[in-house]
């Protein structure tokens, strides 16, 4: 099976979860979608399996920065708007594993589909 993974190049934490996989020999295909984008039907996908409040990274400068009115009143809409026209916006890594999908980096949880 070959894995999905979802983020920004830069990002460290998108670093280290690539140098796992690839230290498995884990087929892998990254999607940077800060230059390649990200669908509001896909955002949506992940919303229904982990909840749109995973995937939005709250802790980020990209949301410090936003609006007081963008911040206010938060739901499942408006933040996967938020995240399309922003993907700094979204939790990295996202990884697909078949019907698997993980938000965020922890080794225990990418050794259990990576191996």
């Amino acid at each position: 099976m070959t894995l999905h993974i979802f983020g920004i190049k830069a990002c460290d934490t998108m670093k280290k979860a690539r140098t796992f996989l690839e230290a498995r020999g884990a087929s892998h295909v990254f999607h940077d979608y800060k230059v390649e984008g990200v669908t509001p039907e896909r955002l949506a996908g992940w919303a229904a399996k982990v909840g749109w409040e995973k995937l939005l990274n709250r802790s980020g400068t990209t949301f410090r920065k936003l609006s007081e009115a963008d911040r206010a009143d938060l739901n499942e809409a408006k933040a996967i708007a938020l995240m399309v026209a922003q993907p700094s916006l979204i939790k990295r890594p996202v990884l697909e594993a078949g019907e698997t999908l993980l938000v965020g980096f922890r080794p225990e949880e990418y050794e259990r589909v990576a191996g």
